[in-house]
């Protein structure tokens, strides 16, 4: 059946996988400028006035709404669970004692199911309807049809979430609404919202199914005081400059924000507003974003597949974590015109995990206030560093002696596409002086996607020869290298006779389990999960074959 382009199926969001993050949307979609305030219908058309396939409109829509259902939060409560109870041997007399519970136990009950299941509740009994109302609601309206149902219209999904929204008193303890075409719904849309602040949700995660893919979002959404977690969507942010100076999100913990057309002082209206903020993730943007970091409770920051301009962090004391994987420079800003953009560390005194740092393509500045110009705070570093371009890798020990005490390093090594003419031996490493960091701190070494190249292996002799105090190295060479003909224990033998300074230093070495590598690995969730100590070590070798030295 044909498809048509302006309403592309909407992509189940349990089916999209969670390993990797997902490239960003196809070339179709990836000029901001071709796409932002533009219709669909003068997109076909240029599309087939230069030639290009109309069709793939639907393809980066559908990747685009992948790309935002892959960071959105799980929902805190079942979708699939069964509430039947037939057959249940532990229920033999088949007397009824849930209902015997107190009514805040029923409450609570009754909170952790979704919206659907709950309104089921009340059939079982006359005690239940009023439980039902009484308790704190989680809507999600992908789970408002029946099972069968995997594409429900967006008609009929905005006709059950505004029925849905009507029938309870509120409050809502978590709404999760992702399969709305919002333009053809807006005077709902605004309703939405107004109805939300009025019912004091705590969670809310809100995202407009395109086209267009920078709908104006209401600025209503700045009042509702009661979030404590909020995703935003392929949204045009509201126009900051018009909210009321009084305007708040007193108890938000948490802020997402994917694929959105913003302004920079939208960010930093929502920084200076936000006192309680923890963590702040942008993942994609339509737009050059200009990170400013002002915030004395923020503790994570996630940036991936935006189109930067600064990431500047000016006074974060609280900020543990920062991470920007997959950035690349704002369209016409500077950081374009020189290749680069700049990160720029002032006071972070608690920042103890950092990356990935790209040498070469980004400008690291430290202005932490110290004359050495170091983060001595950051034990964690994670780079990735293009071998065969001799400009990137001039510039690494550059920003390791930025970092005195680091503990532990990932290197990513991206595909040599043309290596650059120079050499890159061990006195290239040895020049500038010693680097602190390796001859005192560092006690692990990952290093992913080894290639062979002779830059590769100095780089690991040079850590192997200098690092005191170094317990492991693991070394995950790439899966082409296999089949490249080369061999590759004689390419490894070197640096396995190298004279190690660590004589207890375990030397690890896997064959990585992928074929392709499009990007360092990654994942969101344990990265701002503090559980994790160290979020860059997934340890997807662990399971891969090991390579012995024979």
């Amino acid at each position: 059946r044909k498809q048509r382009l302006h309403s592309p199926p909407l992509p189940p969001p349990n089916q999209i996988p969670r390993r990797r993050p997902p490239p960003p949307p196809p070339a179709a979609m990836g000029d901001p400028q071709f796409t932002i305030g533009t219709s669909m219908s003068d997109i076909l058309a240029t599309m087939e006035r230069d030639g290009h396939d109309p069709a793939t409109i639907s393809l980066g829509i559908n990747a685009m709404l992948c790309f935002v259902y892959d960071y959105l939060p799980e929902p805190p409560v079942s979708l699939t669970a069964s509430l039947s109870l037939a057959g249940a041997s532990w229920v033999p007399d088949g007397v009824d004692r849930i209902s015997r519970l107190p009514d805040v136990l029923l409450r609570d009950i009754i909170s952790r199911l979704s919206a659907k299941d709950a309104a089921r509740t009340a059939a079982l009994s006359s005690r239940w309807p009023p439980l039902w109302r009484s308790a704190p609601l989680a809507l999600f309206d992908i789970n408002l049809f029946p099972d069968g149902d995997a594409s429900p219209s967006p008609c009929a999904v905005t006709a059950a979430v505004s029925g849905a929204l009507a029938a309870h008193p509120g409050p809502f303890r978590c709404v999760h609404l992702i399969c709305s075409t919002m333009d053809k719904h807006r005077g709902e849309m605004a309703r939405w919202i107004d109805i939300l602040v009025a019912k004091g949700v705590q969670e809310l995660v809100f995202v407009n199914r395109p086209w267009p893919i920078d709908l104006r979002l209401p600025a209503t959404i700045f009042s509702c005081a009661s979030l404590t977690r909020l995703y935003l969507g392929i949204w045009r942010l509201p126009d900051t400059a018009a909210v009321p100076r009084g305007v708040s999100f007193p108890n938000l913990r948490e802020l997402g924000l994917c694929w959105n057309v913003m302004e920079d002082r939208d960010l930093a209206f929502m920084l200076e507003r936000s006192p309680v903020l923890e963590f702040l993730g942008i993942m994609g943007s339509q737009t050059g974003v200009r990170v400013r970091l002002v915030s004395h409770s923020l503790r994570c920051v996630q940036l991936g597949f935006s189109f930067m301009e600064d990431i500047d962090v000016v006074d974060a004391p609280r900020l543990e974590r920062l991470f920007q994987w997959e950035t690349v420079s704002a369209v016409n800003s500077r950081a374009m015109a020189n290749r680069s953009f700049r990160i720029k560390i002032g006071h972070a005194p608690n920042l103890r995990v950092l990356g990935y740092l790209q040498p070469g393509e980004q400008e690291l500045v430290v202005v932490a206030g110290s004359k050495e110009n170091i983060v001595p705070s950051v034990q964690i570093l994670a780079m990735e560093v293009q071998f065969g371009a001799r400009n990137a890798v001039k510039k690494v020990p550059g920003f390791l002696r930025c970092f005195p005490n680091l503990e532990t390093l990932h290197v990513q090594s991206p595909r040599i596409l043309e290596e650059s003419i120079g050499k890159v031996n061990l006195k290239f490493w040895q020049e500038g002086g010693p680097i602190e960091c390796v001859l005192r701190s560092m006690k692990k070494l990952f290093f992913y996607e080894f290639r062979g190249s002779r830059r590769e292996l100095t780089f690991l002799k040079f850590i192997a020869e200098r690092g005191r105090v170094l317990e492991q190295m693991v070394v995950v060479v790439a899966s082409e290298y296999f089949s490249s003909g080369d061999n590759v224990n004689a390419k490894l033998k070197p640096l396995a006779n190298a004279k190690w300074s660590s004589k207890a230093c375990k030397l690890e070495l896997f064959r990585s389990p992928f074929e392709e590598v499009s990007g360092p690995p990654y994942c969101h969730k344990i990265a701002s999960d503090f559980g994790f100590a160290n979020p860059f070590d997934l340890q997807y070798y662990s399971e891969a074959e090991v390579i012995s030295l024979s």
